[in-house]
């Protein structure tokens, strides 16, 4: 199980700058940080904020690994889904469901759609990820089976490092729309508006 160290401890500063912990409910993350016990996390976040886009994370050495996917995963593999690569997030981030006040960073509401765990199908994350072609299966409770990022030139001029999410033909791999047959949280069976008013899912 990958652990703390001083290089991932110093990757979160990013993510505690741009935020008020005393105003926002998001996790600060600790020197604790920890995913289930000898598996990396995986968590994919619906976040209405200025724009509504998908959060997708991968623990990976004490971290989450972030990129924000605007159009959500797509279970066909002919569809390529823009990834932007955002700042590393705390593992515990990945049980984070809620509002992030208006004003913060952020600030909108959080869906927790899809989590479980990931295993990568490199022998070397790290080398892969500087090599821009990280090959991975997902073991999540909506998204199953063989995936790959890759990285591009970049896409509108954005300075945020720009990916492809790619599902690989497998058994898992479908045309249907995952997003909109399966919109509701893994955790409490609700819909943004739901989790933006705080009442309680059907």
């Amino acid at each position: 199980m990958p652990t703390i160290t001083p290089k991932t401890t110093a990757n979160l500063k990013k993510y505690r700058s741009k935020r008020n912990f005393k105003v926002t409910g998001e996790p600060e993350g600790s020197a604790q940080s920890k995913g289930a016990s000898g598996q990396l996390l995986y968590v994919i976040q619906k976040h209405q904020a200025s724009h509504l886009h998908y959060d997708f994370r991968l623990e990976w050495q004490g971290v989450l690994l972030s990129w924000a996917v605007p159009k959500g995963p797509s279970l066909d593999p002919a569809v390529k889904r823009l990834a932007a690569r955002v700042e590393d997030h705390p593992v515990e981030y990945g049980g984070f469901e809620g509002s992030i006040p208006q004003g913060e960073y952020g600030g909108g509401t959080v869906l927790l759609w899809d989590r479980g765990t990931w295993t990568p199908e490199v022998p070397d994350v790290d080398a892969a990820l500087s090599q821009g072609e990280l090959k991975f299966t997902l073991h999540g409770k909506k998204l199953k089976g063989s995936w790959v990022l890759v990285r591009t030139k970049g896409y509108g001029g954005s300075k945020k490092e720009s990916w492809l999410l790619i599902k690989h033909r497998d058994r898992y791999a479908s045309e249907e729309d995952v997003l909109e047959k399966k919109p509701k949280s893994v955790i409490s069976n609700r819909l943004l508006p739901e989790i933006a008013s705080g009442t309680s899912g059907r």
